[in-house]
C-alpha cells in the first residue's frame, strides 16, 4: 500500500488530462502496476523479508513444509527468489482485493437492477457489456462475476502455494547450514553411545563375572567373597565416577568447550587389576612411556583397551587374555588376543563394541583390525603420534 500510494500521488501530480472516470481507473491501474518494482526492489534490500513472508506462508497454510526458519541465506539470489515471491504475492494480493471491494457491490447493483426503474435510467457504463443490453440477464451476471471472483481467488491461492516451495523454500546454503546441524548432533551422539558402552559396558560386564564368582564360592571360602563383593564396590564406584564425566559432554560451557572425556592411559594399571579381580587371567605388557602418548591418544586408547577386555568378558568369560601396549616414536600399537570359546546365546541390541573401536581409531587416522586367527582372537589397532592427535 505504500508504493501504491506513492505512485497514486505521482501520477495525480504528474497528469494534465481532464480527471474522466476513465482516466482515474488507468491511473488506479497504473499506479497499482509502477508500485510492483519499487516493493520487489525494497524486497530485495531487506532479507528479514523472507523471513516474514515465509512465516506468514506457513500461517496460511500455503508455505514450504521443510527448511530453516528464518533463513541463514542472505546471497542475492536468495533476495532474487524473494522479490519475486513479494512480487506475485503483493500482485495476486492487490488483484484479489481489487476485485473482493468492486464485486460485491457491482453484484447487488446487477441484482436489483431488473426491479428498479431508478437503476435502469441510470446510465452506469459497465452494466450494458456484462447484461449484452438485456437488464433480464443481470442477475446472471452477477452470479457469473461472483463466481469469478471465487475462482479468481481460488486459483491465485493455488499458484502461490505452488510457488512457495521452490521461492520460499530452503535453499542450497540453508540444506547446507541443515545438514551441518544433523551432522554435528549426530556424531555428539555417536560419541556419547560409544562413552556409555565402553565405560558401563566394562563395568557390568566385570561386576557380573564378579558377582558370579562370590556367588558359587560364598559357602565355602567367604574371604574370597568378600574380595569379590570389595571389587565389585570399586568397580561400580569407578563406574560412576566415569559415568558423570561421559554425561559431562552434554553440558557445554560459554566458551563451547566440552567436559573432560574420562579416563586415558594413566589409569591403566586400575583397568588391569579390576579385570583381574573379575577371574580373567591377564598377561599384559607395556613397551615405551604411556606418559609421552598424547592426551587425545591416551584416552582413545584407554577407551579401546577397555572394550577389548569387555569382549574378551562378554566372550570369552575366564579364558586367559595376552595385552600388549607398544609405544614407538610415531606410533601407538595396542594387540589382545584370547582363545576363542563357544559363541553365547546373541544379545539383542549388542555387537557396536568394536564398531564403536572401528570409529576412534578412524578418527585418529589409525588402522584397526578385528577377528580370528586360527583358534586365537585378536584385536590390533595402530594409532599415529602425530602432530594431529593432540
Amino acid at each position: 500500500m505504500p508504493f501504491y500510494l506513492l505512485m497514486n500521488t505521482t501520477l495525480n501530480v504528474a497528469a494534465h488530462a481532464d480527471e474522466g472516470s476513465g482516466v482515474w481507473v488507468a491511473q488506479q491501474f497504473g499506479a497499482f502496476v509502477l508500485a510492483l518494482p519499487i516493493a520487489a526492489a525494497a524486497a530485495a534490500a531487506f532479507p528479514l523479508v523472507r523471513d516474514l513472508e515465509g512465516a506468514a506462508a506457513r500461517a496460511l497454510g500455503a508455505g514450504p513444509a521443510g527448511g530453516p526458519l528464518p533463513s541463514t541465506d542472505r546471497t542475492w539470489a536468495a533476495r532474487a527468489r524473494t522479490s519475486c515471491w513479494f512480487v506475485l504475492h503483493v500482485g495476486l494480493g492487490g488483484i484479489v482485493s481489487g476485485m473482493t471491494l468492486a464485486v460485491p457491490p457491482a453484484a447487488v447493483v446487477l441484482v436489483a437492477l431488473p426491479f428498479s426503474a431508478r437503476l435502469r435510467a441510470t446510465e452506469l457504463p459497465w452494466v450494458r457489456p456484462l447484461t449484452l443490453g438485456h437488464d433480464g440477464l443481470a442477475p446472471l451476471a452477477a452470479a457469473l462475476l461472483l463466481a469469478l471472483l471465487a475462482l479468481t481467488a481460488k486459483g491465485a491461492a493455488a499458484l502461490l502455494a505452488r510457488c512457495s516451495t521452490e521461492l520460499l523454500g530452503p535453499t542450497p546454503i540453508d540444506r547446507l547450514a541443515a545438514a551441518e546441524q544433523r551432522t554435528v548432533r549426530l556424531a555428539l551422539r555417536n560419541r556419547l553411545a560409544r562413552e556409555l558402552h565402553d565405560s558401563v559396558g566394562h563395568a557390568l560386564s566385570a561386576v557380573t563375572l564378579q558377582a558370579g564368582a562370590a556367588r558359587r564360592v560364598l559357602d565355602r571360602d567367604p574371604e574370597f567373597a568378600r574380595q569379590a563383593l570389595a571389587a565389585i564396590e570399586e568397580t561400580t564406584r569407578r563406574a560412576v565416577a566415569e559415568l558423570d564425566d561421559v554425561l559431562g559432554l552434554l553440558r557445554e560451557d560459554g566458551d563451547g568447550s566440552t567436559a573432560p572425556l574420562g579416563p586415558a592411559l594413566d589409569g591403566l594399571d586400575a583397568l588391569l587389576d579390576r579385570t583381574r579381580a573379575a577371574g580373567v587371567p591377564l598377561d599384559a605388557s607395556v613397551a615405551g612411556d604411556l606418559g609421552e602418548v598424547p592426551p587425545m591418544v591416551s584416552r582413545e586408547a584407554y577407551r579401546i583397551v577397555q572394550e577389548g577386555l569387555s569382549n574378551a568378558l562378554r566372550h570369552a568369560g575366564q579364558a586367559p587374555v595376552l595385552l600388549r601396549i607398544d609405544v614407538m616414536a610415531d606410533e601407538l600399537e595396542i594387540e589382545m588376543v584370547n582363545p576363542v570359546v563357544a559363541a553365547p546365546a546373541r544379545r539383542t541390541g549388542g555387537g557396536r563394541g568394536l564398531i564403536g573401536v572401528e570409529e576412534r581409531t578412524t578418527a585418529l587416522r589409525g588402522r584397526f583390525e578385528a577377528g580370528t586367527d586360527g583358534s586365537r582372537w585378536r584385536l590390533h589397532v595402530a594409532l599415529p603420534l602425530g602432530s594431529g592427535n593432540r
